[in-house]
């Protein structure tokens, strides 16, 4: 296990349309901070060999929509290290994105990531 600053874990996953809860499939921004919380416990059990506790988020900027039919992908990087807490930045993109206007089931890899959400918070480990 090693822990340093530019340490990243990135999860990807497909946003299913059973999470879609508003007009136009938009998804709640407590999709992407749960993703934040599972890309953070990994990178715990990874650097620390113990999943922490999120002890909170500093800031947290929802600047894109997040859609069913999403591929999305959330990173976490070490960007301070204490003796028991850890500083992390968060990023969600969007790699890929539903084309319903085309069929039911198309859709687009974009051909730039679009950022949703950005984020910064804090873990404590034993």
């Amino acid at each position: 296990m090693s822990l340093e600053v530019g340490f990243s874990v990135t999860h990807r996953r497909y946003v299913p349309y059973s999470h879609a809860h508003y007009g136009g499939a938009l998804v709640d921004g407590a999709y992407v901070l749960g993703m934040f919380g599972d890309v953070a416990t990994e990178l715990c059990v990874r650097t620390d060999g113990d999943e922490g506790l999120f002890a909170g988020y500093a800031e947290v900027s929802f600047t894109a929509p997040v859609r069913a039919g999403d591929v999305l992908e959330a990173t976490a990087v070490v960007v301070r290290v204490g003796r028991r807490s850890r500083e992390l930045e968060f990023t969600a993109r969007v790699l890929c994105r539903a084309a319903p206007h085309r069929s039911a089931s198309a859709a687009d890899v974009l051909a730039e990531p679009l950022v949703a959400v950005r984020a910064r918070g804090t873990v404590v480990v034993p």
